[in-house]
């Protein structure tokens, strides 16, 4: 007789073995059973969620947020420029370009309010804002565009303030900070103290350009502070074109330096003084305020939240530039 036949006979002489063999086809059953729930919850809560996530987006494309008001009679449109310029963000060029364009294409905007309350930021983003600025002042030639600084309005903030027909201030503001910077870290000294060797491959003489874990090569800061005295040109460049002959230009005005919105004025960096409600009532003679500030969108928001949104990759120098 074979050993299968043998253990079969031996189970079949064990008392009981019916019943421990229901109990464990019962046991499998069951765990099998949870497995199918549990998996059935979660497809469930998936399908759910997506779901959610597309009736939220749906909505928002319906009433987002500095969605173009509809319905309402003449008025004075505003876009509030807050925090750092660059892309991406609440103050990038494309949220602020978006806001402002809806604002002089409405129909009953009587002019355009700027608010900005920033410290500066990107060259080139502030730069899309300054020209896109002076492209509509010139499409929309009867609607004026003011703008109205509060709290700070420096370096990239005063780039875009520039295109303006006028800079209204507090006499507490601050205004001004024309001038570029280039910043970085060295850590050579620490490396060598704690004897860690710097190994870098690569392809062009100049591609581990101000490499902060390398001393710094005379040609390559020659190069970076030539084109920071270019960067800085254009900033003058825009800042004199604006604001023409009401600018008072002393030796430090474009040396980065940055003064209250009083001291602003009397240098003609800005034009007098103003709230966004005393320019609305006042000077474009409009007192109900539109609000074409654009937002995030709910899945610009969701993605934020959840993590979705990844640190791009930074290839080649640790340096960046910026307008402040």
């Amino acid at each position: 007789m074979s050993d299968s036949a043998n253990d079969a006979a031996s189970a079949g002489n064990t008392p009981g073995w019916e019943r421990n063999l229901l109990e464990k086809l019962a046991f499998e059953s069951l765990k099998e059973q949870r497995r199918r729930r549990r998996w059935s919850i979660f497809f469930r809560l998936l399908s759910f969620t997506w779901i959610f996530i597309a009736l939220l987006i749906v909505w928002n494309w319906q009433h987002g947020d500095g969605e173009k008001p509809v319905g309402v009679g003449p008025h004075t449109a505003l876009v509030q420029l807050e925090g750092a310029i660059g892309p991406g963000g609440e103050a990038s060029a494309e949220k602020i370009v978006t806001g402002l364009t809806a604002a002089f294409d409405d129909k009953n905007t009587k002019g355009v309010v700027l608010r900005i309350n920033s410290p500066g930021g990107s060259p080139v983003q502030s730069g899309i804002i300054n020209d896109e600025i002076v492209r509509l002042r010139a499409k929309h030639p009867t609607i004026p565009l003011y703008v109205v600084v509060e709290d700070m309005c420096a370096s990239g903030g005063y780039y875009v303030a520039a295109a303006a027909d006028k800079i209204f201030v507090d006499k507490a503001s601050i205004v001004g900070s024309i001038g570029v910077r280039m910043d970085g870290f060295g850590f050579t000294e620490v490396m060598k103290k704690i004897g860690v060797e710097r190994r870098l491959l690569t392809a062009g003489e100049n591609k581990g350009f101000l490499d902060p874990f390398m001393p710094v090569e005379p040609n390559q800061e020659e190069h970076a502070r030539n084109m920071l005295g270019e960067i800085h040109q254009q900033f003058i460049d825009v800042v004199r074109k604006g604001r023409g002959k009401r600018l008072k230009e002393t030796p430090e005005m474009f040396s980065g330096l940055f003064w209250s919105g009083a001291k602003s004025i009397e240098l003609g960096l800005a034009d007098g003084y103003g709230t966004v409600n005393s320019v609305a009532r006042d000077v474009i003679k409009a007192e109900e305020i539109q609000d074409f500030t654009q937002g995030e969108n709910i899945a610009e928001r969701f993605a934020k939240r959840f993590g979705a949104s990844v640190m791009s990759g930074v290839t080649g120098s640790a340096e960046s530039v910026r307008w402040r």
